[in-house]
């Protein structure tokens, strides 16, 4: 295998030159090719001259943006470890994160992250220097330009090639710290032979084109966007880069032919399109729902290789034309397809958006693992709906008689920094790693994840549920935004619901039902009654102790910055329990 290292798969990047490479979108800035090289190759030259070398530890704190990619690639070249970090934690997780990994410097978005930086400073001896991108920069940090024009001597360019031939495969890459649903977070160890082998391992499924504009909007300090821009950095594609909180106002222009996204993304495109239809015309309703049947029916037999009869092919053609493409038109009109991952994708979401013309790729994995361990492909017996595709041909999988999931192979991570013991629990002793999800295989080796192994409930009367399944059926619903299944220990099951708000003040008001503001809404007998029909459907056909008994709304969505969801958008079931311990104590009583 030629490429090593993260480096080589970057000089693919540097191969054919050309203007307008990489857009960044709002506050703007377009970088051509040469352009993102000489700023690259100068901050490694000033990072080396702030004494940064191999092994020494460099934070990155920033939305997505070209300069990302420029911080972790000139730390790559001088053997150094980037540390990532979420731009929605506090100064005292931040300080954690730094005196753990030992960070010497900083390379940090703007004035409003700097500052979370200087406060806590004086108790991080070994953070020696901040680097602010953008804004007027704060006093105690550095300019970037400044930086980039220190470091931009002759020959710069020449000795980043140079070092970056000295960088091993089996060199540190970078500690991502894992967000974690309880207790510290944990640093990952990620190699650069570990990202390497699931960038080619990953890449046959996903058909990327060097003409593709590839679109980064998921936080480049979470493994699944920053390995796909590996991979679009090795397939040499344009990239636009935007922050997570601009993408629905953006996508639009941007026009992507390809990017990746959590399912959250997706259930808030679909609920906005219902929402929308629901304004709308009986007769336009009818005619959205049969183009849409039309589109799904084409979907399976295109997904399953089955020929497209020329009826079938000709009332498509209509549907695409009078209702199919205005949908994709929302999101740019060029999108070739997406990839889901972080979480489980809805199967009714999978087949809206192939049914629309949006194939979408859900895969599945771990930070842990570099992430990916497996992930549907566009040709033909490579995808399957409602699973997570096919295992990456260079792991081995096995499955215990519990159920979990175990991997191993060159993308399992080396392991948790500073943390030998919690490292050692989660590897076998064939050297596989847990999953800690709970898995099975289909005849024709498709992966199915069927629930957290942790997460499982067990009622006071000794019965076992895995509550992801019910609440994603829950989330089915565009009247749902969130559901937590609660019942541990406890006779019977009880959820709590975080309403789709948007919907379902539409739904009160084509109702005639007056309210005073969320809380007064979520209390209305109307809406107890909507939602209970919502939890009998979810219950029928399971057995007496898998069903819903009771349930409450709350009236309010559930944030990463309240803390009720971690940065990768997954809910914090302890802290659901803990902030709602008297009400769930009501519904037990």
């Amino acid at each position: 295998m030629a490429e090593r290292t993260v480096l080589d798969l970057y000089k693919r990047d540097t191969a054919s030159p050309r203007p307008g490479h990489y857009l960044h979108f709002f506050p703007g800035g377009t970088f051509s090719t040469e352009e993102f090289f000489h700023q690259t190759t100068a901050l490694a030259e000033s990072l080396g001259g702030l004494g940064i070398g191999h092994g020494d530890r460099v934070m990155i704190l920033s939305d997505d943006r070209p300069e990302w990619h420029m911080a972790d690639l000139a730390i790559a070249d001088l053997g150094a470890v980037s540390v990532p970090v979420y731009g929605t934690l506090t100064p005292q997780q931040i300080e954690y994160q730094v005196r753990d990994s030992g960070a010497r410097v900083a390379i940090v978005e703007n004035a409003e992250q700097v500052t979370k930086f200087l406060e806590i400073r004086h108790r991080c001896p070994e953070l020696m220097h901040l680097i602010q991108i953008e804004g007027p920069v704060e006093t105690g940090a550095d300019r970037w330009d400044d930086a980039v024009a220190s470091g931009g001597t002759g020959g710069a360019g020449d000795r980043f090639w140079k070092r970056a031939r000295s960088v091993n495969e089996e060199d540190l890459l970078t500690i991502i710290y894992t967000s974690g649903t309880t207790g510290e977070p944990k640093g990952v160890m990620l190699t650069h032979r570990n990202i390497v082998h699931n960038v080619l391992a990953s890449t046959p499924r996903i058909p990327v084109r060097r003409r593709d504009v590839a679109l980064e909007f998921l936080p480049l300090c979470h493994v699944f966007e920053r390995m796909v821009g590996y991979i679009y950095m090795w397939c040499s594609t344009y990239r636009a880069y935007c922050s997570i909180y601009h993408v629905g106002d953006l996508i639009a222009d941007i026009r992507p032919h390809i990017f990746a996204a959590v399912p959250r993304f997706y259930e808030k495109v679909f609920e906005g399109i219902q929402t929308k239809l629901a304004q709308a015309p009986p007769f336009r309703r009818t005619l959205f729902h049969h183009a849409v049947a039309v589109g799904r029916q084409v979907a399976h037999r295109r997904i399953a290789g089955r020929e497209i009869p020329l009826l079938l092919t000709k009332r498509h053609e209509l549907a695409d034309r009078l209702v199919l493409s205005k949908v994709r038109e929302a999101l740019g009109g060029r999108v070739r397809f997406a990839i889901s991952g972080g979480a489980e994708l809805p199967l009714h979401l999978g087949e809206f958006f192939h049914a629309v013309g949006i194939p979408v790729m859900e895969g599945y994995g771990l930070t842990e693992t570099s992430p990916v361990i497996a992930v549907n492909g566009a040709k033909p017996g490579q995808l399957r709906l409602g699973t997570v595709g096919k295992p990456l041909a260079n792991l081995d999988i096995k499955i215990e008689e519990d159920g979990e999931l175990l991997v191993r192979g060159p993308s399992v991570m080396r392991g948790y920094w500073n943390k030998p013991e919690m490292t050692a629990e989660v590897f076998d002793e064939e050297g596989f790693f847990r999953t800690g999800d709970l898995a099975e295989i289909d005849d024709d080796g498709f992966l199915l994840i069927t629930g957290r192994k942790k997460d499982l409930i067990v009622t006071a009367g000794g019965k076992n549920v895995a509550p992801q399944p019910m609440e994603a059926s829950l989330m089915k619903s565009p009247l749902v935004e969130s559901a937590v299944l609660i019942g541990d220990g406890r006779p019977y099951l009880v959820v709590i619901i975080s309403p789709a708000f948007e919907a379902l003040e539409s739904w009160a008001h084509q109702h005639g039902i007056e309210f005073a503001g969320r809380g007064d809404l979520v209390t209305r007998p109307q809406v107890i009654t909507l939602y209970q029909e919502l939890v009998d459907s979810v219950n029928a056909g399971r057995a007496p102790f898998e069903q819903i008994k009771r349930f409450a709304l709350v009236p309010v969505s559930f944030t990463v910055e309240d803390g009720q969801l971690t940065p990768t958008m997954k809910i914090k079931r302890r802290v659901i329990e803990q902030r709602y311990g008297q009400l769930i104590d009501r519904l037990y009583s």
